[in-house]
């Protein structure tokens, strides 16, 4: 074959692909970025005690509730006690504002007679213990609604006791026994007094009770704010200032602590019991963003 043809020959494919088209490229797609679902945190509400103060419980839970936060877990000391517990049977922040509002002071007051000296506390304690009964249809702590513990103070050992089963009034009152304003109360083989002695605001129980995230409320008296008149005034004064050091070591642990404003209620006005729920509502709604801004951030995955 001659020379020049067998370059042709060569050269054909070459010039075939030269003629054709180039293949076509799909355009690329961008990566498609799913976002990671925001993690499934567990509120905890740590409701501390203070007496009559503690209808501000009930202005946190509304303001809480206002803004679409719903606490699982609910951990109570005292007035926190009677709070919590009627939360947790399942009313909202306008129910128990109801009930607090209709609430009779001689229904949980049953003063006792001293008898020859041997009568340790002016009240009783079974009305209290009655009412909370009561009011949560007599439903026992393990099966109410939400998670609930009661904080009490064991009597002859002085170590804490958190009650999550049992008789819910009865551990309500256990929790609220203030020593020589009320009697101790007898559980099993042990006598209880005032959770307020070992957890003035009870953080810690609520993160022993799974909580992730706990919005503790403080509704303490400052002890230079009010001048104690009668013995009663005396004893609360005494707890207030046995509290305080306590108090700091425990909300240290809360991811946020709201404090109502109450600083001329005193623990036995129940008749400021609407002004404490408006300062707890107030208190709430002014800490609402870091709130909002702290949850957020424990959900982020």
């Amino acid at each position: 074959m001659h020379p020049k043809s067998l370059t042709l020959l060569a050269l054909a494919p070459l010039l075939a692909a030269c003629g054709s088209p180039p293949p076509v490229q799909e355009p690329l797609k961008p990566a498609v970025v799913v976002p990671a679902a925001p993690r499934k945190i567990k509120i905890g509400l740590a409701l501390g005690g203070g007496a009559a103060r503690g209808f501000a419980h009930i202005g946190v839970i509304k303001a809480l509730e206002a803004q679409g936060i719903y606490p699982e877990i609910v951990a109570g000391t005292s007035a926190g006690s009677v709070v919590g517990a009627l939360y947790a049977a399942g009313n909202d922040g306008f129910a128990l504002q109801k009930t607090a509002m209709e609430m009779d002071e001689a229904s949980i007051s049953d003063w006792a007679m001293p008898l020859f000296g041997k009568t340790s506390g002016v009240l009783k304690g079974e009305a209290l213990q009655n009412y909370v009964n009561k009011a949560v249809r007599n439903v026992p702590i393990e099966k109410l609604k939400l998670n609930f513990g009661v904080v009490a103070t064991d009597l002859n050992t002085g170590k804490p006791i958190l009650f999550q089963r049992g008789n819910t009034g009865q551990a309500v009152r256990a929790s609220s026994s203030v020593p020589g304003v009320f009697q101790p109360v007898r559980i099993g083989a042990n006598s209880y007094v005032d959770g307020g002695l070992v957890a003035p605001v009870p953080v810690r129980f609520a993160r022993e009770m799974g909580a992730d995230f706990i919005i503790a409320v403080n509704i303490s008296t400052q002890t230079d704010a009010q001048a104690a008149v009668s013995s009663m005034e005396v004893i609360m004064q005494t707890f207030a200032i046995m509290g305080q050091s306590l108090n700091q070591h425990e909300l240290r642990d809360a991811d946020v602590v709201i404090q109502p404003s109450l600083p001329n209620m005193k623990g036995g006005d129940f008749n400021g019991r609407n002004l404490a729920i408006l300062a707890g509502e107030r208190a709430a709604a002014a800490m609402m963003p870091q709130i909002k801004a702290r949850l957020k951030a424990k959900q982020q995955p």
